[in-house]
């Protein structure tokens, strides 16, 4: 199955070179990765190309002026240029355990879409991680963290489930399976039929309303928080204002109330 994974990513080339050296290891291989670029400067386009050098692979970088917080257009731009079957979103602040995109495959159903979560990391580590380290996949393994400053709790379990008790802490986490953006993935035709993402959302649950979208549809969510792995490096969010999440909640409210399927303000506009 081919797969695309869109990342997006806002002038934190440090935080998405990580994120591509995540990917390049990957076990599972028949993928392509699109940037969904929020308007970084130059020094975004330098890395990108040093990594396709140093990797030997073509990155998609799809880029439009900053205008703000806008990552739901330029989410809708990447979509567009994809040619997987099947699409993983995350962000270009979340670094992927190496069996990332193969536990979205071995997860993937008809009619269904996948929630994921992440593993938060403070600063100091997510400064400190190198290539090497996410080559060797310690930055995965909870002693090393520990060793590294991280305080123990009983959150690393998030990092070390395997087998059936993988398989029981996502069935029955407290957390609802929901469309969160940092790790999430859907059939590309079920995408489109939703319009993709709404354009008038800014920070504050845009990833949700889409979720909700497609589960008005009668798409399903499948809980997969402790199969599909990834760390969060840490960042400031200078972008975020009351008004835009006063927005987004009642655009989420109109989606809910009113049993929304395809927005108009998406990929194609009405």
């Amino acid at each position: 199955m081919k797969v695309s994974v869109i990342f997006s990513t806002y002038n934190s080339p440090d935080w998405m070179e990580k994120v591509l050296w995540g990917f390049h290891f990957q076990t599972y291989q028949n993928f392509e990765i699109i940037i969904a670029d929020d308007g970084s400067l130059e020094e975004t386009r330098e890395r990108i190309a040093q990594f396709e050098q140093q990797s030997g692979r073509k990155i998609k970088h799809v880029w439009q002026e900053d205008n703000g917080f806008q990552k739901c257009q330029i989410l809708n731009k990447a979509i567009v240029t994809t040619e997987g079957e099947y699409l993983i979103f995350t962000d270009g602040d979340c670094i992927p355990r190496s069996d990332f995109i193969q536990a979205h495959v071995d997860n993937a159903k008809p009619g269904h879409f996948l929630s994921g979560g992440y593993f938060k990391l403070p600063m100091d580590i997510s400064h400190k991680i190198t290539k090497e380290d996410i080559q060797k996949g310690v930055i995965f393994d909870a002693d090393w963290l520990i060793a590294n400053g991280l305080k123990k709790t009983h959150k690393l379990m998030k990092l070390n489930a395997k087998g059936w008790r993988k398989a029981l802490l996502n069935k029955f986490t407290p957390t609802t399976p929901s469309w969160n953006g940092h790790n999430a993935s859907c059939w590309r035709e079920l995408i489109v039929a939703a319009n993709g993402f709404d354009e008038r959302m800014q920070y504050g649950g845009e990833d949700r309303e889409f979720g909700e979208r497609l589960v008005n549809s009668g798409i399903k969510p499948i809980q997969i928080r402790y199969s599909a792995i990834c760390v969060h490096l840490d960042h400031a969010r200078g972008y975020v204002k009351p008004e835009m999440i006063a927005q987004n909640k009642a655009i989420r409210a109109e989606t809910k109330v009113n049993k929304v399927t395809r927005t108009p303000f998406g990929i194609e506009k009405v």
